[in-house]
């Protein structure tokens, strides 16, 4: 069996970047960008006034001066700063002609039309042009995923549209007899089709747009004809029937499409028995396990950098960070075992509560989580209090 480490570089040397489109800034939350963004004017565009308070020339100073006029943010001051004056000033204001310098308000004693001020020196409380973006600057690089301080930035540039990565289209299809839709009542034997829900919100989390094409019967024949109306996607995703039992039909099937195996099997738990092929178009197939714990540990392993690196995202991995295992761990050596846990800051460390229910098909382990514990696969035991590596997830 390949290592986790192995197989997610085998699969991420297989994806190649979609194409590109250009949507409204509104809409290009979480998109990754598809071309350098460059900015074609200054931020701030002119000197500002930081602070409310009095613009003056610092030569002036110190010293009580006739207040000639106000200047608020959106009304800037017709002609230069009057000599041997100051004007009153608001925060965001445009500084006038002649004037370098402000005096904030607290610092001022205003006597009816005269005010004194104390020394200052020149640029104090002065936003200058281009202090933080300069005419010409590359501000926003090819595959930035476009979170809320990317797109204030975009629009504070005059971006109304931005190129991005197409939204990879991935086909979802769940195969086994005893799964039915969650808006069936589910019969002896039966359960619902829980995993398609989940890969669906994993998906739209990792910039795809997810399709449900239902449930597919543990037949040859039908896989092998599902598998094949999948392939009009970017990225198909199958859930259960990976396995090597009498009515795990995904392996061959895809041979029967005529969509080549490159692996099968990872060194892992929960999350063993995944596969990975290419379609001859091109197109990557992923055969996730059936229980919703493995489908979607399998999913933030494997199949989230995928879709990322299809986008062309610079940042395709989860972060990690080292954290305290209060309570240790025994496991057999030969596979990597992924805790599921709730981190805790002690100070200035992280310690992982472990959930109770470390079960494949346990999917109370997947609520209230942040945290997938990495236990190496040569381990057999981590002592009470051992540092271990955690793959940091959005709050769940």
């Amino acid at each position: 069996m390949l290592s986790v480490t192995e197989a997610a570089a085998r699969i991420r040397g297989r994806m190649t970047r979609i194409g590109a489109e250009a949507v409204s800034i509104w809409d290009a939350g979480g998109r990754v960008l598809a071309a350098n963004l460059v900015a074609a004017r200054a931020l701030p565009p002119l000197d500002l006034s930081a602070m409310d308070g009095f613009a003056a020339r610092a030569a002036d100073l110190p010293a009580t001066l006739p207040v000639a006029g106000a200047i608020a943010a959106g009304h800037p001051w017709a002609g230069p700063l009057p000599a041997g004056a100051v004007l009153r000033i608001m925060t965001g204001a445009a500084m006038p002609d002649g004037a370098d310098t402000v005096v904030i308000l607290e610092d001022a004693q205003v006597d009816g039309a005269r005010v004194t001020l104390p020394a200052s020196r020149t640029g104090a409380n002065v936003r200058r042009a281009g202090e933080d973006v300069a005419l010409g600057a590359h501000v926003l690089a090819r595959g930035t995923r476009l979170d809320a301080g990317a797109l204030a930035l975009a629009a504070a540039l005059g971006h109304v549209t931005l190129e991005v990565a197409r939204r990879p289209r991935v086909a979802i299809l769940a195969t086994g007899d005893e799964l039915v839709d969650v808006t069936v009542e589910p019969g002896p034997g039966q359960i619902v089709d829980s995993s398609a829900h989940a890969v669906a919100a994993l998906v739209r989390a990792a910039g795809g747009e997810p399709r449900y094409l239902g449930v597919v019967r543990d037949d040859r024949a039908a896989t092998t004809a599902a598998l094949r109306g999948a392939l009009d996607h970017d990225l198909v995703i199958t859930t259960g029937g990976v396995s090597a039992g009498d009515h795990d039909h995904v392996r061959p099937a895809l041979a029967e499409a005529g969509i080549e195996l490159e692996l099968w099997k990872v060194a892992m738990k929960p999350g063993k028995p995944i596969a990975f092929a290419v379609a001859p178009s091109g197109v990557p197939v992923f055969g996730l396990p059936g229980n919703p714990v493995s489908t979607m540990v399998a999913f933030e392993l494997f199949v989230r950098p995928a879709l990322l690196a299809m986008q062309g995202a610079t940042a395709i991995d989860r972060p990690r960070a080292p954290v305290v295992l209060p309570d240790g761990y025994d496991k057999p050596a030969g596979r990597a075992h992924y805790l599921r846990a709730r981190l805790e800051r002690d100070g200035a460390t992280l310690v992982a509560r472990v959930h109770p229910k470390q079960g494949s098909a346990m999917m109370t382990s997947m609520i209230g989580v942040d945290a997938l514990l990495e236990i190496h696969a040569e381990l057999t035991r981590v002592p009470p209090g051992t540092i271990v590596p955690a793959i940091l997830l959005e709050a769940r």
